[in-house]
């Protein structure tokens, strides 16, 4: 079995009007920070906020054209491809039944009730709920709907690489997100047809690289956790394994940190919001820009759903790296009117205060000394340093950490 690009450009006919053709467009402050032409595919603006409605959407929508009777459909999933599935089952007359692990946050299990399907909890993990979903699906005569190694899902998913050529004809260069590998063997199977000297650069995190290690023979170890959840995937697809070894240029590893910062990134100068997987391309070309420098590169976007208190955190650890919010000790004389002096100082440095903690009692300072906390909103690293030297000339001591 194998996906051409008829099987694209047939999806592409069942998707119309039915899934959003979403921007392309490019961001010029990305490119001068990065050194290259960068376009943005915005697929966290889909209805679900992901690209996996495209391949949901094509699967089912194939089912249905068979004329075969459909006593529902099953999927195992955590997140985006669940939402796909059910939204379009429900457009689409179909009984949905999604298999979650038991420890899936609260909010997807609601947000995927809400899209009108029966959710089981089942499992620890996502291999026990899938296993779980294929018994299911054998005991009730539900189709199994299969997260990407599945033909009519790449298809689907292959008519983002339509659309950005459409919409950006001069792209040289692509860099795609990989977990199961759906998403970049659809798009290679359309680029290669419409434009083939595009180069291609699948990118997984470095915590799950199986794809990685499966076409390139290496053995990196598996982590068991990643912001990237939506490409934690331990066990590569057969299919997509096939048409990634034959159509994709290049694999590279991003770290957690590169993801991190790109998400802020696109946060900050783009306004808008993705998950950790949607910022894998732009964190592959933040760790190797050597590599695409002058290129006119295309990055997909491919969801936004991210959890707030997530989001949150990665907002305040990346303002801690760029030296926008700082933690610095001060030790003093434990006096009537100390705190006010520190406090003083730090304002003529324009630093604003975010947090205080007077420590007393757990303390290995004299217990004349007492050991003051400051969490302060600043500009940036020298800005921290300023405000620490200041505090030296006052006559405290200070150290940041």
């Amino acid at each position: 079995m194998t996906v051409t690009f008829a099987d694209i450009e047939a999806a592409a006919g069942r998707l119309a009007g039915q899934v959003l053709d979403t921007p392309c467009v490019e961001s010029k402050t990305l490119g001068q920070i990065v050194g290259a032409r960068v376009f943005l595919k915005f697929e966290n603006l889909q209805f679900t906020a992901s690209f996996k409605e495209r391949g949901a959407l094509n699967k089912l929508a194939t089912m249905v054209e068979s004329g075969q009777p459909i006593k529902g459909v099953i999927a195992a999933s955590a997140g985006n491809h669940a939402q796909g599935v059910a939204h379009h089952a429900q457009r689409l007359g179909l009984r949905a039944v999604i298999v979650m692990p038991v420890a899936t946050p609260t909010v997807k299990v609601e947000r995927t009730r809400g899209f009108g399907a029966e959710v089981v909890l089942h499992g620890e993990t996502f291999d026990e709920a899938r296993k779980h979903a294929l018994m299911l699906a054998e005991q009730q005569g539900l189709s199994f709907v299969h997260p990407f190694d599945d033909a009519a899902v790449i298809a689907g998913q292959g008519t983002i690489g339509v659309e950005m050529l459409r919409a950006q004809p001069d792209l040289d260069t692509l860099v795609i997100a990989v977990g199961g590998g759906g998403l970049i063997s659809g798009i290679a199977t359309a680029v290669r047809e419409i434009k083939p000297g595009v180069q291609i650069v699948g990118v997984q995190t470095s915590r799950f690289p199986a794809m990685v290690n499966a076409i390139k023979g290496t053995a990196h170890p598996q982590g068991a956790s990643t912001i990237a959840e939506g490409i934690a995937v331990g066990q590569p697809g057969q299919l997509t394994r096939e048409l990634i070894r034959q159509r994709v240029d290049d694999l590279v590893l991003v770290d957690e940190g590169d993801i991190e910062q790109a998400v802020l990134m696109l946060l900050e100068i783009e306004k808008t919001v993705v998950e950790g997987a949607g910022a894998a391309g732009l964190a592959a070309l933040l760790k190797h820009p050597e590599r695409f420098a002058g290129k006119q590169v295309g990055l997909v976007l491919c969801g936004g759903n991210i959890d707030p208190l997530m989001l949150s955190a990665l907002i305040e650890r990346g303002m801690v790296r760029a030296g926008r919010l700082a933690r610095i000790r001060v030790n003093a004389r434990d006096t009537p009117g100390v705190l006010a002096r520190i406090t003083a100082v730090v304002a003529e440095a324009g630093a604003n205060i975010d947090e205080v903690h007077h420590q007393r009692a757990f303390s290995s300072l004299s217990a004349q000394n007492v050991e003051v906390e400051l969490v302060l909103q600043t500009r940036n690293a020298a800005h921290v340093q300023d405000v620490v030297q200041r505090l030296a000339a006052a006559g405290f001591e200070a150290q940041t950490g």
